[in-house]
């Protein structure tokens, strides 16, 4: 199943743009704030040039890409934490995300409303933070006060950590500082994953700006970046990546080329979606199908099995691993095994970026 990854921000900042270029899903977009009312849902293939080149390599009948599944939510606005705007929908769908996309209008258009009555990006990202953080209190007091007569009773009962760790959280919340800041360890995250804290799902920001403005760096942009650090930001013109989305797909390079650009936006987001939920792909080729697959860094190699059927994790004996640029030289599986470089490798084996796997495993 593909992870999943929310599009959310303020009304009218394009989200509903982005997921349309992004999926050809064609969802509501209008000029007015709450057009989208239930989410959208769409499954992106993740651009992968090394499948390609793979599929001409081995010449299998059929060739599946990996996928993220990106869905478009409500817009969100101040209060909605208590329930103003489409406050409680929209936090339940954002519960639901692996990730979050957070689209942030750098744009201006007379034409174009919105809700607090000028373009200010800052505002809107504190908007948005501030109500997934007061939800996320919420949540913790709720679940601390009805855990803490039961553990205060019983010292060694087994929510005796999960309640230090959720204390934690509702102390850093409290002096503003979201899950992600408060310092929690791998093994209180892994407590805490049922509650589906918002503040604790890894986030990219989208700007959306004017195209004029794209390959520059408008104020708004470098305010933006200093808020939220360079590396999670990805400058986009919502605008521009439809149109370039309805174009022909042999007309599109040409397009982009006349912008100077060198690849499309959208391609640039799903890849950073792709590294913001932490994953890489491996490839299979059996009964002549090569496929792409996804997994979570470090997944070791029943588990990367257990992907494509349970039963191939059950049922594990081995690895047979190959490495893509491997194969791109060689050309061949057969040349593989002659210079010796099929790897043999068992239950401790973690999976890595590129390899190309066959799983041994009994029915």
């Amino acid at each position: 199943m593909s992870l999943s990854i929310g599009i959310v921000g303020m009304p009218n900042v394009g989200k509903s743009t982005l997921f349309n270029a992004l999926t050809h899903a064609g969802a509501k977009v209008s000029n007015y704030p709450f057009s989208t009312i239930d989410k959208n849902v769409g499954v992106v293939a993740v651009p992968d040039k090394k499948l390609w080149h793979l599929n001409e390599l081995l010449k299998p009948k059929e060739c599946l890409p990996t996928t993220i599944q990106f869905i478009d939510i409500a817009g969100l606005v101040k209060g909605a934490s208590k329930g103003e705007g489409l406050g409680n929908k929209f936090l339940g769908h954002i519960r639901e995300v692996d990730a979050v996309i957070h689209v942030v209008r750098c744009f201006r258009d007379e034409n174009v409303s919105h809700v607090s009555g000028n373009v200010d990006p800052l505002r809107d990202i504190d908007v948005v933070s501030i109500e997934l953080a007061l939800a996320d209190l919420e949540t913790t007091e709720k679940a601390i006060s009805k855990m803490d007569k039961t553990v205060k009773t019983d010292p060694r009962h087994e929510g005796k950590d999960a309640l230090e760790a959720l204390t934690k959280i509702r102390d850093g919340l409290r002096e503003g500082r979201n899950v992600m800041e408060v310092g929690l360890t791998a093994e209180e995250k892994e407590l805490l994953k049922s509650y589906n804290l918002l503040t604790m799902k890894p986030t990219l920001y989208v700007a959306n700006v004017d195209e004029a403005d794209l390959g520059k760096e408008p104020q708004m942009l470098k305010a933006i970046k200093g808020a939220v650090g360079e590396e999670n930001v990805i400058v986009v013109s919502v605008k521009i990546e439809e149109e370039i989305s309805e174009l022909p797909e042999d007309e599109q390079g040409s397009f982009l080329a006349d912008l100077g650009l060198s690849e499309s936006g959208m391609e640039s987001v799903i890849l950073a979606g792709y590294r913001l939920l932490n994953l890489i792909t491996f490839y299979t080729i059996a009964n002549d199908k090569l496929r792409a697959w996804q997994a979570l860094r470090g997944t070791k190699a029943p588990q990367a099995a257990g992907k494509i059927h349970s039963d191939m994790e059950r049922g594990f004996i081995r690895a047979e691993v190959v490495s893509y640029q491997d194969l791109e030289k060689h050309k061949a599986m057969a040349q593989l095994h002659h210079h010796g470089l099929v790897r043999v490798e068992g239950k401790d084996y973690e999976i890595r970026q590129d390899d190309v796997v066959h799983f041994l495993f009994n029915v």
